[in-house]
């Protein structure tokens, strides 16, 4: 049985797991950490409970993005791999278990997020 604020909708409907819902999973702890916030947060106000509730009209507007940083983090990170990983963590989190990548395209993806590079050019690891 899935945690709730974790289970992929069809698992939900279903009660099928499949590696799709694995990957959904994985996008909820992944924007779990980019957001610094809960998958479900009962301290919260009620529309910003459910971090994918929450979340599903800031993927909408690309101008939002810095809304699902997390807050510690006071502006300090690269925009642009802040845009990566939320496009990574969107994937992951699609309704539609078809359209989820395989999770060893999202190692590729993260792999390459991970690459960052340095003053002089040079492609090193964070």
């Amino acid at each position: 049985m899935g945690t709730y604020g974790y289970c992929a909708p069809e698992y939900a409907k279903t009660g099928q797991l499949t590696t799709k819902s694995d990957v959904y999973s994985f996008g909820v702890v992944f924007l779990e950490i980019i957001s610094g916030r809960r998958a479900i947060d009962t301290t919260r106000q009620a529309a910003e409970q459910n971090l994918i509730t929450w979340a599903e009209p800031l993927f909408k507007d690309k101008k939002k993005f810095t809304l699902m940083a997390d807050p510690l983090l006071e502006g300090n990170y690269p925009v642009k791999a802040l845009y990566q990983a939320l496009a990574i963590a969107a994937m992951c989190l699609q309704k539609e278990a078809s359209i989820r990548p395989l999770m060893g395209d999202v190692v590729s993806a993260l792999e390459y997020l991970a690459m960052t590079e340095d003053e002089t050019g040079n492609a090193t690891n964070i």
